[in-house]
């Protein structure tokens, strides 16, 4: 394979930009070289646990091993092994059984109610009142308590998806990934989640149901357990209409005034205790699998700033080959390859090690490049490292993540998901700003983004982190939208897209200018002072003074 062909024709707006003698040069062949591999059909989608996503991890630790990286993995090796836990629905179907003022009324799984299989117990069978917690945000330093003067000690809460408006796109994310863990800590044993009129619009419940079926992901402690954020939370589901309404039957306001009371600008609806009680019945299987993590270093050169670390992290995994439908044709492509989500961050990733180990300025704080496992299965792989990184925990100083950089068209901005909380925001824009790449703000934030990727699983633990993509500009919007609403998580991404080599030879480069400016900085990213994460996930570190706007 040959990897070192070298060709690149930067464009800015209006002219060519030519590199300074220095600095490395980046080759669209080299990326589709290793996008064409990992892509290939005989990875079969590269899921967690296959032979396929083994094929994967083999090829990263050999690239890693050609440029001559250090083995950052387990006990001097390139990997770190992860057990997971597959839990499946068992062979009862899960229901949901409403009783108060109406007559008793049993929901079932798909249909009417979508329960999550419960890691920890393999039977469930969970009876309790219901109580209403408007959004279920509790969170000081939002000003949002929706379990004020609510009793729900043993109780099943009912909250609405989503956050309501006033709270930032990010900020929002992860609290409505967090609200069983609050649930939890007040004392609640279940969680149901009611759609708004707003949720309903973005995911329907034709494309919600598709997940009653679903295994549940989790890894596995090295004691054997399996981790699960709110174990006290024994049952959860989600509810279509018809169960919602019967969950509000003699309720004082009914399910449509909440609804719409919530659809309004501005709104917070307050909670109440409901008129009926639940009973939530569910059983499940469980299965064991092994997936690693592959992990590199290129130790720096400074003799203090050698014990700092940057991580560049991109997902190795895929979502595999998907089932036969009914009606399918035997020659049907099911195979799942995932050339841009996320063969090309990986791509990337490899480019950027290779230039860095070729280079004769080493840089001053070690780098540790990581190919994740189970990022499709919740982020787990990165959740597992950030947990039990194979270098010193207080050394992780920060993390840029590359996942789906869409290499459909010529970029000319890039999108840095959480830039506004430390100084990694300024430090981007510096880097590739040379390159005449600008750094825009979050496009998406309905789709909260900032909560689905990598990087967050380092900036619970701490770590100014963030997530970096193609942006926007000059045709980004449409090739977005393109592609989110057809070949995502679907057999189109493969190579028979119209890929645009050079992009990822330019995203390449821009990757490179960003971990080298975190690398050999005299100070390492800083939070800045206020911000909501720094201030919840280190409260202690150093922070910074917020960026002029």
């Amino acid at each position: 394979m040959n990897r070192f062909v070298v060709l690149l024709l930067a464009c800015t707006a209006g002219a060519a930009f030519a590199h300074a003698p220095a600095d490395p040069v980046f080759s669209p062949a080299s990326v589709r070289a290793h996008v064409a591999f990992l892509a290939d059909d005989l990875l079969e989608g590269r899921d967690i646990g296959s032979r396929g996503y083994d094929i994967a991890a083999r090829y990263v630790a050999s690239e890693f091993d050609a440029i001559g990286l250090t083995p950052a993995g387990d006990d001097g090796d390139w990997y770190q092994r992860i057990t997971f836990q597959k839990t499946s629905p068992g062979a009862t179907p899960a229901s949901l059984t409403i009783t108060g003022p109406a007559p008793a009324h049993m929901f079932a799984q798909g249909d009417d109610v979508i329960i999550t299989p419960n890691a920890l117990e393999r039977a469930v069978d969970l009876s309790a009142p219901l109580v209403f917690v408007g959004y279920g945000i509790a969170d000081k330093a939002v000003g949002i308590d929706d379990y004020r003067g609510l009793d729900v000690t043993g109780k099943i809460v009912v909250a609405l998806s989503g956050y309501p408006d006033g709270i930032g796109s990010e900020e929002g994310a992860h609290l409505n990934s967090s609200k069983a863990e609050t649930a939890e800590a007040r004392g609640a044993i279940g969680f149901l989640t009611l759609p708004t009129l707003k949720m309903q619009k973005i995911r329907p419940w034709s494309m919600m149901r598709h997940y009653a079926e679903g295994a549940r992901y989790t890894w596995v402690s090295r004691d054997g357990v399996p981790f699960v954020a709110a174990p006290r939370i024994r049952g959860q589901g989600t509810l279509n209409t018809s169960a919602a309404q019967a969950i509000f039957a003699g309720a004082r306001q009914s399910l449509d005034a909440v609804l719409k009371a919530a659809d309004k600008p501005g709104a917070r609806p307050r909670g109440f205790a409901l008129k009926t009680s639940a009973r939530l019945q569910s059983s499940s299987s469980v299965e064991t699998i092994t997936s690693p993590n592959v992990a590199a270093m290129l130790p720096g050169s400074d003799p203090t700033l050698k014990n700092q670390y940057v991580v560049l992290s991109a997902h190795l995994d895929h979502i595999g080959i998907a089932d036969a439908k009914p009606g399918d044709a035997p020659d049907k492509d099911r195979i799942n390859n995932g050339a841009l989500d996320n063969a090309a961050g990986i791509a990337t990733m490899l480019e950027v090690a290779r230039a860095f180990a070729q280079s004769d300025e080493k840089p001053r704080r070690s780098i540790v490049f990581l190919a994740s496992t189970g990022e499709e299965k919740g982020l787990l792989g990165a959740d597992y490292y950030a947990r039990h990184p194979t270098v010193p925990a207080t050394g992780i100083v920060g993390n840029v993540d590359l996942d789906m950089p869409l290499l459909l068209y010529p970029f000319k901005d890039v999108i840095a998901f959480g830039a506004d909380h430390s100084t990694l925001g300024p430090l981007v824009a510096e880097a590739v700003a040379p390159m005449g790449v600008t750094l825009i703000a979050d496009p998406m934030p309905e789709q909260g983004i900032f909560t689905r990727s990598d990087h967050y699983m380092f900036v619970k633990q701490g770590v100014p982190a963030v997530f970096l993509a193609t942006g926007y500009g000059n045709g980004g919007k449409e090739a977005w939208e393109s592609f989110l609403g057809g070949n995502y998580h679907h057999p189109g991404d493969d190579l028979n897209q119209p890929i645009d080599w050079q992009a990822g030879a330019r995203f390449a480069e821009a990757n490179y200018r960003i971990t080298r400016a975190m690398a050999d900085a005299d100070t390492p990213p800083l939070w800045y002072k206020g911000d909501y994460f720094g201030n919840l996930f280190a409260p202690e570190a150093a922070k910074a003074e917020p960026a002029q706007k």
